[in-house]
């Protein structure tokens, strides 16, 4: 189905590249969580959990404008 409909595969692969970086950003901070932390290391951690948040949002906004293409594409709302 790659090609037939080349707006929901931007889409598409804009929501997938959303989630591995916001996957790799989970991974960071629960990285940080797993070591003994100095106060550096707790503001790391804080960042790390922004950073993860923010993407989190990324994410979301991405699956929702994939979902409402994929709405207009085979359902016409």
């Amino acid at each position: 189905m790659a090609g037939e409909h080349p707006e929901l595969d931007k889409l598409q692969a804009d929501y997938k590249a959303a989630v591995e970086n916001w996957i790799a950003a989970i991974r960071k901070e629960e990285a940080l969580a797993s070591v003994n932390h100095t106060v550096a290391e707790v503001d790391s951690w804080e960042q790390a959990h922004f950073e993860e948040d923010e993407l989190r949002s990324v994410v979301k906004d991405a699956k929702a404008k994939y979902e409402d293409a994929l709405r207009e594409e085979f359902f016409g709302f």
